[in-house]
This record gives C-alpha cells, structure tokens and sequence, in this order.
C-alpha cells in the first residue's frame, strides 16, 4: 500500500466490491417498499443524490433512476415521492450535476453556499436589486416559479435567462431560496425558513463537518469508495483538489464519518500499490456495507436499463475501472460521430453490464434503434428488459431495428417475440 493510503485491515476483491456497490446502490437484494411511493423516498435517501436532467426518451432521468431499483413504479409516484406539495421531503442542489437531495441534506451544502456566495457570481453578474425584487415577492406571495415572478427568459447572453431567472438562481446557489418541488418541469422557489424544519435550518457546519456528512452519504451510496470517488459523487474537487493536505481531508472526512479504510485488489483497477503481490487501491468501506456482505447471502439483482445519468454509472472512469464498461453520452454529439446511439442506456444482468440500447418512442411502440450484447446470452435479458420498459412507460409493442453483433441479432430477436407485440426489422 501506498504510504500516504489510510491503513487497511481488509482486502476486498474486485467481486466484492463491485457486489457491495450494486447492494448499497439498491441493485442487488431486496429493496423495501418496492413499487411505492415510500419505496422512492427510501431510494432517494439510500443513494443520496439522483440526478436531474432535461433529455426525455423512455421518461426522464430521475424518473428511470427510481424505476431501475423498484420496477415500475407509477411516475405519479415517483413525482410525488420527490416533490410532495405538502411534506417537502427533498430539495434541489448542484452535488454531482443538479440533483434532487434528501432534505435532511441541507445542511451538509452550507460549505457549497459559503463558496459560491465568496465568489459573489457564477458565470454572470447578479443585481442586487433583482435579487431584492425576488425575495420580496416570495415573502410577500409565497412559492413562485421564475415565470410568475416575471418571466425566465431573456434577451441576452446566459442561456437567455431573463434577470428575474438569473436573480433567483442565485439566491438558489447561496441559500436564501430553496427548490422543494416541481411544476411542469419548472422549479417552485420558496424560502428556506418556510418549507425547512427549524433543526436543519439550525444546523450550522463547518466545512469540515460538511465533508463527513458527505463522506457518509458516499459510503453508504456506494458502500466502497476511493478518494476519487468521494471527490467525484458530489463533485468536491474545487474544494479539494490542488489543495495542500486535500487527500488527508478527505481521509479525514471518512474517517469522521465512521468508514473502514480497505484495500480493493483487482484487474484493471486504478492504483498503484500492492498487497500480497496484487494491484490494489485504497479506499473506504460502509460498515453496514461490510457486514452485509459477510453474510453470505444469495441476492437477486435486477435485470434493468440505467439511465446515462445513473449514480451507478456517472462516473465514466470508475464504470470501466468495477464493470470493464466503457460508457459515454452521446445526445450532444453530431449524428454522424455518434458510435452507440443518441441515448445510450446501457443493460445490467447479472451483476454486470452485459449490453446497452438506444431507444426512441413511436406512438405507443417502444423502438430499440440500436442494440449491442456483449455475448449471445444478453439477448435474453435484454428481451425481458425492453418488455419490461415498455409497460411502464405505456408502450404495448417493441420494434427491434439494429441489433450487434449481428449473429446475436436472430437470438434477441427470438427472446422478443417470445414476449407480446413486437416487431423485428
């Protein structure tokens, strides 16, 4: 082990640590409250963070990350479970991009709203008086989205956000507004004094107790975990990063948040120390986690698509360091230099990711544009998958067009006509 490595007592193989993960990520065993709107807010507070995003295919980011845990789950549901008119039970925050937060998060963010109220911008200027104008009308009528302020967009730069947008999300960047539900997909601004019970509104950390709480979260979303992955789950490297001492704060944090340092020996993990003669790298362990897993128990896990923007496989780097999967989004590549597809969803069976597709809705049919299995034995999970996806999002028929390799292509095929409604190309 590397000497500046916190100290292991355990060697984890990169079996264990990938079983560990997809159990801490509700993707192996099983999950209570599945199919209920309970079963989403458990999901929410299990991995911490779920990440929103504009793009909608098969349904939209947040909505898929619920549905790859707890099956098909009624999106009402899942709308309901993160934005609840009358008990707020999460809010919106920037951790690994835009996200959807347990509430009780709040207080682990005061180091992100500290730093961004110091740099006193974020790519733009903020007027004061705008910001005024926002705030007075929120105490004075309430909850209000950027539109029933005044109006979201603009006739300038920054996105073409409008002052008024531009103000209030300032005010949401430094915490003296709050995001806790949704309308038609546009944000409800409110006061933190308002919708925040008065113990989190009371918590005052340092930024130090900020990274513990968020070590916790990490450790427990994905129950092993390296520094770059702490660094990368809540995006902390301007915080860290370049800094004197940053690994040891980070260690610290873990530390203060109760993690097992462990050693993780594997195949094609990042890392250049050694145990026993093997490649291993230093990480921390959820001890619930560890404990969990010394039980020894056969588990299930789901055979399900992964939202591009899945906590499971966000980071690029550590999906092909735990999984072999070389995973990219392609939405905002030219047509014409895309390799996999515009929304790639890649398919996980049997603890690993064996396949991905490129789906599109026509009508009421589910269209698998563009499908590849790793081996002839995918094709049967990915059958049952796209069937499954097509129920929930309302589709009654799946139309295969491509399917690589191509001698998989009359296997999946056949594993689809097995089910109702389909159609091959």
């Amino acid at each position: 082990m590397r000497q500046d490595a916190p100290a292991a007592e355990l060697t984890l193989t990169a079996d264990d640590a990938r079983r560990i993960t997809l159990r801490a990520q509700g993707l192996l065993g099983a999950v209570p409250g599945r199919g209920s709107a309970a079963g989403v807010a458990a999901m929410l507070r299990r991995v911490g963070a779920v990440q929103l995003d504009t793009i909608s295919v098969l349904a939209r980011s947040h909505e898929l990350v619920a549905y790859a845990r707890l099956g098909p789950v009624p999106r009402r549901r899942i709308e309901q479970a993160y934005w609840h008119p009358d008990r707020p039970a999460a809010f919106e925050y920037r951790a690994h991009e835009a996200c959807v937060l347990p509430i009780e998060q709040w207080p682990a963010f005061a180091f992100r709203r500290r730093a961004a109220r110091a740099a006193g911008r974020r790519w733009h200027e903020v007027s004061a008086r705008a910001c005024e104008r926002v705030l007075a009308r929120l105490r004075a009528e309430g909850p209000l989205t950027a539109s029933q302020l005044g109006g979201a967009k603009g006739g300038g730069p920054w996105w073409d956000w409008s002052e008024v947008k531009v103000a209030a999300e300032w005010l949401l960047d430094i915490g003296e507004v709050i995001c806790v539900r949704r309308t038609g997909w546009r944000r409800v601004y409110d006061l933190p004094e308002r919708v925040l019970p008065g113990d989190l509104l009371g918590d005052q950390l340092t930024d130090e107790q900020c990274l513990a709480r968020l070590a916790a979260v990490t450790g427990r979303a994905l129950g092993v975990a390296t520094r770059a992955d702490f660094i990368d789950y809540h995006r902390l490297s301007r915080f860290v990063n370049g800094r004197p001492g940053s690994a040891t704060a980070i260690d610290e944090a873990a530390a203060a948040a109760g993690l097992v340092p462990v050693a993780v020996a594997a195949d094609g993990l990042d890392g250049r120390g050694s145990s026993g003669g093997r490649r291993c790298v230093a990480a921390w362990a959820d001890p619930a986690a560890l404990a969990a897993a010394s039980a020894g128990r056969r588990e299930r896990g789901r055979v399900t698509l992964l939202s591009p923007f899945d906590s499971l496989i966000w980071d690029r780097r550590r999906t092909l360091r735990m999984f072999g999967f070389e995973h990219s989004l392609e939405a905002y590549v030219p047509r014409h230099k895309r390799v996999h597809g515009y929304y790639t969803m890649p398919l996980l069976a049997g603890g690993r990711l064996v396949g991905r597709v490129d789906p599109a809705r026509d009508g009421t049919t589910l269209v698998a544009r563009r499908v590849w299995m790793e081996k002839a034995a995918a094709a049967g999970p990915m059958a049952r998958a796209l069937r499954e996806a097509a129920r929930w999002v309302g589709c009654d028929d799946v139309r295969l067009e491509q399917a690589e390799p191509g001698e998989y292509a009359p296997r999946l095929a056949a594993a689809l006509a097995d089910g109702p409604g389909v159609e091959v190309s």
